[in-house]
């Protein structure tokens, strides 16, 4: 018998041939770091002193590790306290600490749907909410982004006793904000619920950073349930979910990405903890500011989320075009499939709190050259 695993070479090379080949290359910190237009770091708290301070008090205190699952050694006093303060931001009643908001999007979908339950998701949603749907059991129906038409269509016509309705609060490409009032009302009249994935919201969305969800007036309804990040605007690790108690108390018993996993690392808890007691609406101004000078300056739309999406089309040509960006000192996000469909691949900048207007206009440029490339 042959090597069973020899095919990874012929699908590497395929790769290679589509512009799809990727490597991990080390970012750079201190004086080596190039300016980061990349990374999803949107207020700048992740090197701020107080969220640094936290995360080396927590390990002081706590140790490097978790050491368990949170249901048996791995919950602290930490993870509590950053949970009340989660529910309070976001307006919903309890929250729950995930390891990851990949874990938190796959342990909500699945304990909140299964056999006998129809889940409809927004086709721009993140693999996190794909993969949670593929986990779920349930029947998915998949529709198009923003297609408010096809979500009534799916509710109105389904045999299922349950349905959840599944989006992004802001769709990490593109920035653009979903119509969760809208989505909220379709669902409550079809005895649904609905989950917003509010990961690029928190921090973002609405004059405090509270999200989606709260700036519509929907967070703290019993039918919403939001999950969250702790690693972007917050600028730590981990996620959680938000919603009613009974949601709480059911993920405790059931998600088996809360049950099975080793618990956050209390560091980090105490970073984000830190973190959202710095999310305050001059933070969440000047990421809009930046944001809508970033626009301008490159001549595309001003998204509502931190994000902007420069279409390139070709997936090696977006590769080169970041390249080039790199080379002048500047990174930039660069989406090629699967993260963005065949021929959408783009170049993906976020804006920053913490960005100069001089720091602005020279990425601009940066970027507007490597492009005319």
């Amino acid at each position: 018998m042959g090597d069973a695993l020899a095919w990874l070479h012929d699908a590497a090379l395929q790769r290679e041939a589509r512009g799809l080949h990727r490597t991990l290359a080390p970012r750079a910190v201190g004086a080596d770091a190039l300016l980061d237009l990349a990374g999803n770091d949107y207020l700048g708290l992740s090197r701020h002193p107080a969220v640094v301070a936290a995360a080396v008090q927590g390990v002081n205190t706590y140790g490097a590790g978790s050491t368990g699952s949170r249901l048996v050694t791995g919950t602290v006093d930490v993870h509590l306290e950053l949970e009340h303060a989660l529910a309070a931001h976001v307006g919903a009643e309890a929250a729950l600490v995930f390891s990851s908001g990949y874990a938190a999007n796959l342990g909500a979908v699945t304990a909140l749907s299964g056999p006998g339950t129809l889940v409809v998701s927004d086709a721009g949603n993140h693999a996190s909410l794909v993969d949670a749907c593929r986990l779920s059991r349930a029947r998915v129906e998949v529709v198009p982004t923003g297609d408010l038409a096809a979500i009534e269509e799916s509710l109105a016509g389904r045999q299922e006793e349950r349905a959840l309705v599944v989006t992004d609060a802001v769709f990490s490409v593109t920035g653009a904000l979903a119509p969760v009032a809208l989505l909220h009302d379709i669902a409550r009249r079809h005895g649904a619920a609905l989950l917003v994935d509010e990961a690029h919201a928190v921090g973002v969305i609405g004059p405090s950073g509270a999200g989606a969800c709260a700036t519509a007036g929907i967070a703290g309804e019993p039918d919403v349930v939001q999950t969250v990040t702790l690693s972007k605007a917050l600028g730590s690790q981990g996620g959680a979910v938000a919603g009613a108690a009974a949601v709480r108390a059911h993920l405790i018993d059931t998600a088996r990405t809360f049950i099975f996993d080793t618990g956050l690392a209390p560091a980090s808890a105490a970073a984000a903890l830190a973190a959202l007691a710095l999310v305050e609406p001059a933070r969440v101004h000047a990421l809009r500011g930046c944001v809508t000078d970033l626009a301008r300056m490159l001549d595309v739309p001003a998204a509502e989320g931190a994000v902007l999406s420069l279409h390139i089309g070709d997936p090696a040509t977006a590769a080169a075009a970041r390249d080039a960006c790199t080379a002048e000192g500047v990174l930039v996000g660069c989406f090629r499939p699967p993260s963005v469909p065949d021929g959408r691949a783009c170049l993906r900048i976020a804006g920053r709190a913490d960005l100069t207007p001089e720091h602005r206009s020279w990425a601009a440029g940066v970027v507007r050259r490597a492009v005319a490339q």
